[in-house]
């Protein structure tokens, strides 16, 4: 792994995804730009193999760096129980206007799906890669890209009550 040439202009053009990414996964801005951020230091301390995309790269170092964190907090949570009891944020659908409200519903029915459904909804649906970049990000074979996001589409349509 080396520090090439340009590396930080790449970090810079590939950091709007990176961060759409991020956010994806956190589900709150403050938490993806701190992931953004931390991403981005990892890349910087520990270079990039010659071999790879970095934009690509980054996608993996990211999605690694959340699960970690993800295990990290189960075990605090684990650790101290009564932090399971919290009641989470939720939107008010009597003060939003009608289009909100779906959104906030088709963007809840996102969340709510397994991670591996709503990591390949976020590349494709929302940050527009192709298969074949979602398979190379997600390091996943197409099929499954195409067969995860099927089904994501369809969790979605059935949680939000919009079928075609």
């Amino acid at each position: 792994m080396t520090n090439r040439p340009g590396l930080n202009n790449e970090i810079v053009e590939a950091m709007p995804h990176v961060r759409r990414f991020a956010y994806s996964l956190t589900r709150n801005a403050a938490d993806a730009d701190d992931l953004v951020q931390t991403v981005i230091e990892r890349v910087l301390d520990r270079g990039v193999p010659d071999d790879v995309e970095l934009k690509k790269w980054m996608f993996r170092v990211c999605r690694n760096l959340w699960i970690d964190g993800l295990r990290a907090a189960k075990t605090r949570m684990d650790a101290v129980p009564e932090l399971k009891d919290q009641p989470a944020d939720t939107l008010s659908s009597e003060k939003v206007a009608a289009d909100q409200m779906m959104m906030a519903k088709t963007r809840q029915a996102i969340d709510e799906l397994p991670d591996a459904y709503r990591e390949v909804m976020t590349v494709v649906g929302l940050g527009g890669a192709s298969y074949k970049e979602a398979a190379a990000m997600l390091d996943t074979p197409i099929g499954t890209i195409m067969s995860r996001l099927g089904r994501a589409r369809a969790m979605v349509a059935e949680r939000t009550g919009y079928h075609d």
